[in-house]
């Protein structure tokens, strides 16, 4: 609770990425889609994803439903720590303590999807990318994830790119990497910062 509205989390199924080379990247793909995967990969396969999904509850009445953060599951385990999410160059060590690294947003979308996925994307103009994943959006809203959107952009592979409506709107996400105690990597969350910090 923030003071001004109460927050009700609950995570939902958002179907499966597929990882045809196990390189993640975090972007908007409706406008970034050339972004690099982060240094952390992954074996090729399918993973789920799951989008935390935040109603909120305003003082003043009604109520606003918004993605908090998309999840792909690696491993169904529990975390033991989280690290930041970096692509090549970028360096955690020069970061201040409340910065960090993300991915900016300007048409209101994110995505977790291979790097194989979007180089297609890449290639389709904009009135492909309109036509694919805005055709849709008046309608995207009505259920339980906002802005849900999943495209298999590659049928040899079954590469897709699956979308949510990026927290708030536009802005810069960072996404953790979530490892288990054996090290392992478990989960990449973005955090879409809808959810106010503790402190």
């Amino acid at each position: 609770m923030d003071g001004t509205s109460e927050h009700v989390l609950e995570a939902y199924p958002a179907g499966e990425v597929v990882l045809p080379t196990g390189h993640l990247v975090g972007c908007d793909p409706l406008v970034c889609p050339e972004s690099d995967p982060y240094t952390v990969s992954v074996a090729p396969g399918r993973y789920p994803a799951r989008a935390w999904v935040s109603s909120v509850r305003h003082d003043g009445g009604g109520t606003d439903r918004r993605v908090a953060a998309l999840e792909v599951v690696v491993r169904d385990e529990p975390v033991a720590q989280w690290e930041m999410a970096v692509v090549e160059g970028q360096d955690v060590g020069a970061l201040g303590p409340d910065d960090f690294f993300g991915y900016g947003v300007d048409a209101g979308t994110g995505t977790l999807a291979d790097r194989d996925a979007l180089a297609v994307v890449e290639g389709w103009d904009d009135d492909r990318i309109e036509e694919v994943f805005l055709a849709e959006d008046g309608e995207s809203d009505r259920g339980p994830v906002p802005g849900l959107v999943d495209v298999v952009v590659d049928e040899a592979t079954g590469a897709n790119v699956l979308t949510v409506w990026s927290g708030w709107g536009d802005g810069c996400y960072g996404t953790w990497v979530g490892r288990g105690a054996d090290g392992r990597v478990a989960r990449f969350v973005t955090d879409f910062m809808v959810v106010p910090a503790e402190g």
